[in-house]
């Protein structure tokens, strides 16, 4: 159990039934009423965000979720394929239940999906992936010094910018929370 005293960004409680992340919190006392705590979460399920206030000491359940190492097989006819890395077991997911981790996942890349009472709600790429550039401008000489950067598209289909000096068939290294170039791989 977990009361208003012990939100922080980041925790996960169970409201109205549905898995959803602290997003932002402030504890809010009254005049002569009891504190408050206005709180905007956001939907593990879903993605929406939503905005409750709470009276100070209301309790809520933990959600049980369960994150699996799950690697990335193959897409057909809009179903994705991902295979259990310790059971083998395969679980087909819907392009919407992949949602915009999509952007960065490429087959046979190992994922974290998220459960909540046995079925998946989220999928989370590894932090940083090294994908190939499949499309962006050609550089020019002296380019490089401006410090500028570029559109360019990855084998996956995420459009980031890169710099000037990133061409086409080039590795590079993305954040895949902010989607932003990291380095260029060899």
């Amino acid at each position: 159990m977990l009361t208003t005293s012990d939100f922080r960004k980041g925790a996960k409680i169970q409201y109205k039934g549905e898995p959803f992340e602290i997003v932002d919190f402030q504890h809010v006392k009254m005049g002569r009423g009891g504190a408050v705590v206005r709180t905007k979460m956001k939907s593990l399920r879903t993605g929406s965000v939503l905005e409750d206030t709470f009276r100070s000491g209301e309790k809520f359940d933990s959600p049980q979720l369960e994150d699996k190492d799950m690697q990335y097989l193959y897409e057909q006819d809009g179903i994705h394929y991902f295979m259990d890395t310790e059971t083998y077991e395969q679980v087909p997911l819907t392009t919407a239940q992949f949602g915009d981790a999509r952007k960065f996942t490429k087959e046979n890349m190992v994922v974290k999906i998220l459960y909540f009472k046995d079925e998946p709600i989220t999928i989370e790429p590894p932090m940083f992936v090294e994908l190939r550039v499949a499309e962006t401008e050609p550089g020019f000489k002296g380019d490089t010094a401006s410090g500028g950067s570029k559109p360019a598209v990855l084998e996956t289909g995420a459009p980031v910018k890169v710099p000037f000096h990133i061409e086409i068939g080039d590795n590079v290294r993305i954040d895949t929370r902010t989607s932003e170039y990291i380095e260029k791989v060899k």
